[in-house]
């Protein structure tokens, strides 16, 4: 069996992989979308000796029943249905040995996330000091939104007439 050290990392790896993509996720329990995504990352899959439906083959195979994810123990017992399909020429030991390395110590790889970009026609349409008509009322000389005041037209509830040029003298006529 792996030394002590690599099972920990396996684990280690278990439980990135098992939070991937889920915000929910305690990270005790793997589902199938990411038991697939660590056997991608990892180079388990190679598309000759152990293909995607392997893999998801192995996935139903160690689950319960009834049950939609798989336990570190069955994570292990997945990887060891793998082993001898992947390295053929090995011994199951040997196998179970080379997969367990292949996976320890491994995260999950972000490819193909898309990268927010501010060049060209984003800058021009994000430049605040180039707005016209209405949308100008949205924002200050900064360029920082109003908030609800630029969007709202707010009603003066001060008591007085708008544009009433004795605004604020009532007082000093009634002391007189």
């Amino acid at each position: 069996m792996a030394g002590n050290a690599e099972m920990a990392s396996l684990e280690e790896s278990f439980r990135k992989f098992a939070i991937y993509g889920d915000t929910k996720a305690t990270g005790q329990e793997m589902n199938g979308k990411n038991w697939a995504k660590l056997c991608k990352d990892c180079k388990v899959t190679d598309g000759k000796g152990v293909t995607s439906t392997d893999v998801d083959i192995v996935f139903s195979k160690v689950k319960g029943k009834t049950a939609r994810v798989i336990n570190y123990e069955e994570f292990k017992k997945a990887l060891e249905e793998l082993a001898p399909k992947r390295f053929k020429d090995k011994s199951k030991e040997e196998a179970y040995e080379a997969i367990c390395q292949l996976v320890a110590g491994k995260e999950p790889i972000n490819v193909g996330v898309t990268k927010a970009k501010t060049v060209g026609a984003v800058e021009r349409l994000t430049d605040t000091s180039k707005y016209t008509g209405s949308h100008k009322e949205r924002f200050d000389e900064s360029g920082k939104g109003k908030g609800k005041s630029g969007r709202e037209n707010i009603v003066d509830t001060s008591g007085y007439v708008s544009a009433y040029k004795n605004a604020g003298t009532y007082d000093a006529k009634v002391k007189k």
